[in-house]
């Protein structure tokens, strides 16, 4: 209330005003004022009231030129009240007492939360000048070195950081608090995180990655769950920021380290591995969008490695201001509107020189072969590989992406359907290319152990030939040849001038109803990469390449078949002969050479092929005919089969004794394999028929296909001191008996057949050197092709001059059962015409003499082997030393049963 007693507001504000400014100003000795007219403006005057009159009509002017007459001295205000002004005289405090109080207020305040930032607290409390900046840096640098780090960044925590409080996780790990207390987390993850062995994982392996100037850091998922379950909970759902701050982080935490890393590296980018559930391609729905997925498959399409704009600044070509940096997302070009300079709208050109690139590369992901469903075309996926994952893959490979499963918006989908379509693409952040190497690197020490035992054993190579295709009866020599296949010679390559394959080729021919698909089938299975295809179904340009007109860049481009596919891996071909000559030609080079020459719409490559053929044939008239030779019952020409390194015929002849053994065995095979008895646990082991003539112990399915593995990626065996002589002189012979037969031709391929099947020999059994029993076993296995493709009159005399090297570790177990069944029934119509019935008879004799002279008459002197061997024990047989007789008991089944 003014002395006039009108109602003054504007004068109170200015009083106020004036108040709060004299907390702030220095303290100035003045005189009290007395009366109210000193606060107007002096005394005795109306100036004072005029002008609050004018303001209140006129409002008050806050900016102008009367502003400095807000700051001029007013003797009644410049004065602080004596009632709060504390004028006791205190003792001078020493500088060691004021750092001590100071360092006690800031941790008072630090553990009440007063500061949330660190760099609050430097601007209040840091008085450090500039100059010890880098001298800090390098002390934080040392402490980081040795471990030592401090948390004196961290900020006030989110206790409960899943509640997202009713927001979407994704809005929820964008914002400040969660976002801080994310980063904070997963810092503590990687500095603090050690295995059983107590090492600390993640620091060793930045140290690693920054002496080999990498840039990414693989982080296991379940590692992340069990130590931060929150940060794996929100992962999946919110891939895109959370992996923005993880590289965030693990950036921070190398230049701690090594804070000159950034010009090595201007970015980390933390790679997640094992996520623990894989999803098919053709699984992938809406729900999946905008998700952290894994997925496998074959690479068939690659482009090249092209710059992507990251970072892009802009010339403006009128003023040439630059304009930027703007962040380049994947969906849509950033572009600026208009230049801040000279407002003009454009035109802008980018600037090549301060414009930020990366690495881009777009893949083509399809269904592995082995996995689609029956009735289904493969689904394929592009994957898009950014910075350091570029150029991981080449098509061919079988692949485990990890990556975002996003959408992109393209304009050519919604021009055909007429509505709104978005193409999806997986945006990768973790890829394994799943070759031999990386098989035999997630090897344990127990399944190294395992393998290093079973190559110990003298018999391993009878005893992976047992352990193949275990479902299926008989056919030893089929089964020797998938397994030499499967293991494989050594390639050369003198000098990168003249390439020698190193891959078996085999071809299996015969009647109807002999396994043959079956044993493809059984290869696809176990061989760590196999590509199946059938002869009907396979044109020239789908086993070799084709060239397409890619959507997007509407260029032509290059895809690979399957013997591009079934690169380092088996390519198994059934119904070989159903195919066209013109197609079967095309695999000529592939199966020589192992490489597809392509020469169409203006592109000539040369594709790798380094693979296995093994293919299925049926003869001409339906079933083979013995009295004709190899060419005549088959309809292929000699340029493709001097290409296989084996033959096998496989006849179906009537034998009583093998047709029982065989209905027997698919019987059990049947009973023991019932859908009922799945659970089972023998029939998860390998069942062998008991009647089986071999005496060995099969190997698990399992570790045989890590033995496989582990095989081709330590066993190199080398030629050293072979018995070129024992080589040269059955070529020698060979050609000179396909001269004379007219049959299957010899060329110098078959030499080089030997020396790969020797080598895959020396392989099976884990051998640096090829030894003298290899080149035996490929000599008898290159005869039996031969005389197998022999018409019959022939075979017979061929064998008896090869008989040396055909019974080379061969089991003569079946035919010397034989001989000895044939002698126990004639022992037993002897007996029965004595005692009239057979009823009686619980033992029948026969003198070892008599068997000798019987298997003599076939070449066969040493019958030892044959007392120990299964088919013996299991019919019931034993051998009497002292008698020196061979005696069967006759139990309540009768003979043969």
């Amino acid at each position: 209330m003014s002395s006039n007693g009108r109602d003054t507001p504007d004068l109170d504000r200015s009083v106020g005003d004036a108040r709060r400014e004299a907390v702030t100003s220095p303290v100035r000795d003045l005189e009290p004022f007395e009366d109210e007219s000193d606060l107007l403006g002096g005394e005795g005057d109306d100036d004072g009231v005029q002008r609050f009159e004018d303001e209140e009509e006129d409002g008050e002017e806050l900016f102008g030129d009367n502003m400095e007459a807000d700051y001029r001295p007013m003797s009644g205000l410049d004065r602080y009240d004596p009632d709060v002004l504390d004028d006791e005289d205190y003792d001078t405090m020493s500088q060691t007492d004021r750092q001590a109080a100071e360092m006690a207020m800031k941790r008072r305040d630090r553990e009440g939360g007063m500061l949330g930032r660190r760099g609050d607290r430097e601007l209040i409390y840091d008085d450090s000048d500039e100059e010890d900046e880098p001298r800090r840096k390098r002390r934080m640098a040392e402490k980081a070195a040795a471990g030592e780090m401090e948390d004196t960044d961290m900020i006030e925590s989110i206790e409960n950081l899943e509640d997202t409080k009713g927001h979407s996780i994704k809005e929820w790990v964008s914002m400040l608090g969660p976002r801080t207390e994310i980063a904070n987390r997963f810092k503590n993850f990687l500095r603090n995180y050690v295995n059983s062995k107590g090492q600390y994982v993640y620091k060793d392996r930045i140290r690693r990655m920054c002496e080999n100037n990498h840039s990414s850091l693989e982080v296991e998922f379940p590692a992340l769950a069990a130590k931060e379950h929150v940060l794996a909970f929100f992962l999946p759902d919110a891939p895109s920021e959370m992996l923005k701050i993880f590289d965030e982080v693990a950036k921070e935490l190398v230049l701690t380290i090594f804070p000159s890393y950034e010009r090595v590296a201007s970015t980390i980018h933390v790679r997640i591995s094992e996520l623990p559930l894989i999803e098919d391609l053709r699984t992938f729905r809406k729900i999946h969008l905008n998700q952290l997925v894994r997925t496998s498959g074959v690479v068939t399409a690659t482009t090249g490695v092209l710059p992507q704009l990251s970072i892009v600044k802009y010339d403006c070509n009128k003023c040439g201001y630059i304009l930027g940096p703007f962040v380049q997302n994947q969906d849509v070009e950033v572009k600026p509107g208009s230049c801040p300079e000279c407002q003009s709208t454009g035109p802008f050109m980018i600037n090549m020189e301060q414009t930020v690139y990366r690495n881009y590369q777009k893949v083509t992901v399809q269904e592995s072969p082995g996995r689609i469903p029956a009735g289904r075309i493969p689904r394929s996926k592009d994957c898009i590989l950014l910075a350091d994952l570029c150029d991981r893959c080449k098509p061919g490979d079988e692949v485990d992406v990890t990556g975002i499963y996003t959408n992109n918006y393209d304009g050519s989908l919604n021009t055909d359907q007429g509505f709104p379509v978005f193409a999806t693409v997986i945006m990768a952040n973790y890829i394994i290319v799943k070759d031999c190497k990386q098989i035999v690197q997630s090897l344990t020490d127990e399944d190294v152990s395992a393998i290093q035992k079973l190559a110990k054993d003298h018999r391993i190579g009878d005893r992976i030939v047992a352990s193949m295709a275990p479902s299926i009866f008989g056919h030893d020599y089929i089964k020797r040849s998938m397994a030499l296949a499967l293991f494989g010679g050594e390639s050369k390559n003198p000098g990168q001038k003249h390439k020698l394959r190193g891959d078996i080729n085999v071809l299996l021919c015969g009647d109807p109803g002999t396994a043959k698909s079956q044993f493809l089938k059984y290869v696809e299975k176990i061989a760590p990469r196999a590509v199946f295809t059938t002869g009907q179904g396979a044109s020239a340009v789908g086993l070799t390449a084709y060239v397409r007109r890619s959507p997007a860049s509407r260029e032509w481009t290059l895809e690979a078949g399957a013997l591009v596919l079934a690169d380092q891996g088996v390519c198994l071909i059934d119904e070989f002969d159903k195919m066209n000559d013109q197609d079967r030609t095309s695999i000529h080079e592939a199966m020589e050479q192992q490489s597809i020459s392509i020469s169409k719409a203006g592109i000539v490559a040369s594709l790798q092929a380094r693979c296995s053929v093994i293919a299925a044939a049926n003869p001409i008239g339906g079933r083979y005919d013995p009295s004709m030779t190899f060419s005549e019952n088959v309809n292929l020409s000699e340029p493709i089969m001097s290409r296989f390194d084996i033959l096998c015929v496989v006849r179906d002849e009537a034998d009583p004794m093998q047709d029982e053994r065989l209905a027997k065995f698919v019987v059990s095979s049947h009973i023991r394999h019932h859908p009922t008895k799945v659970n089972d646990t023998a029939s998860e082991t390998v069942v062998v028929d008991p009647l089986q003539s071999t005496n060995v112990e099969p190997i698990p399915q399992e570790l045989l296909k890590k033995y496989i593995v582990y095989s081709k990626q330590h066993a190199h065996p080398k030629l050293q001191n072979m018995d070129q002589d024992k080589v040269a002189k059955m070529y020698s012979q060979l050609r000179q008996e396909s001269l004379a037969t007219g049959s299957l031709p010899i060329t110098a391929r078959h030499i080089e057949s030997m020396i790969r099947m020797a080598e895959a020999s020396a392989r099976m059994h884990l051998r640096d050197y090829v030894q003298e029993d290899d080149v035996n076993m490929a000599i008898r296995m290159m005869l039996e092709s031969f005389v197998e493709t022999q018409k019959y009159s022939v075979m017979k005399t061929m064998r008896q001059t090869f008989q040396k090297y055909l019974s080379f570790k061969k089991d003569h177990s079946e035919l010397l059962y034989y001989i000895l069944r044939q002698m126990t029934q004639e022992q037993l119509a002897f007996m029965r015409g004595l005692h009239g019935s057979a009823h009686d008879i619980t033992t029948i004799e026969i003198s070892e003499k008599d068997f000798m002279d019987k298997a003599r008459q076939i070449d066969i002197h040493d019958v030892k082997p044959f007392y120990d061997s299964r088919i013996f024990k299991a019919n019931h047989y034993s051998y009497n030393v002292k008698k020196k007789s061979i005696v069967q008991t006759v139990a309540d089944a009768r003979l043969g049963r």
